[in-house]
């Protein structure tokens, strides 16, 4: 596996993976809606921010990270990001591999911090995914979000110092 900058000829790929997640209402804070204009605009960053795509050796891509400051200001020096893999390619190592590309970079960009706003808490596996790099869950939103299963859940807030 390779992880490399996203291109906008990724975004073709990018997307189907994107809206499949988005869609199933489980894991993230959009609209379950989104359209493409839209997801392109909030995936596909811009410098000094970033997106990457993890890829196989036929080119294949098995997911997405995009990474952005968290905060502006005097806040600037804490970092987030986003995650998505292929439902196909799930536990073959690609969230791990692009969690860690993902620590590297904000560390190697002067980060102090890295924290991630929203993390659904019945998304058991990223967040077991998260505590071994060596993040802490610092709160929940009790009832931040309505799954559509569950029903209404907590989303962590998580965080780890660089």
């Amino acid at each position: 596996m390779e992880i490399r900058d996203a291109r906008g000829d990724d975004w073709p790929a990018i997307w189907p993976i994107l809206q499949r997640i988005v869609a199933a209402g489980e894991t993230y804070t959009l609209p379950r809606d989104l359209d493409p204009e839209r997801g392109r605009r909030i995936w596909m960053l811009e410098p000094p921010d970033r997106t990457v795509v993890a890829v196989d050796e036929d080119g294949t891509v098995l997911g997405s990270a995009k990474m952005n400051r968290n905060h502006q200001g005097p806040a600037s020096h804490v970092a987030s990001a986003s995650f998505i893999v292929a439902p196909e390619h799930s536990g073959k190592g690609v969230g791990r591999a692009l969690g860690e590309h993902v620590i590297d970079w904000a560390r190697d960009a002067g980060y102090r911090a890295m924290q991630f706003n929203a993390v659904v808490e019945t998304n058991t596996r990223a967040v077991a995914l998260w505590r071994s790099l060596g993040f802490e869950v610092i709160g929940t939103l009790p009832e931040g979000f309505q799954h559509p299963v569950h029903g209404y859940v907590g989303l962590h807030i998580m965080h780890r110092r660089l």
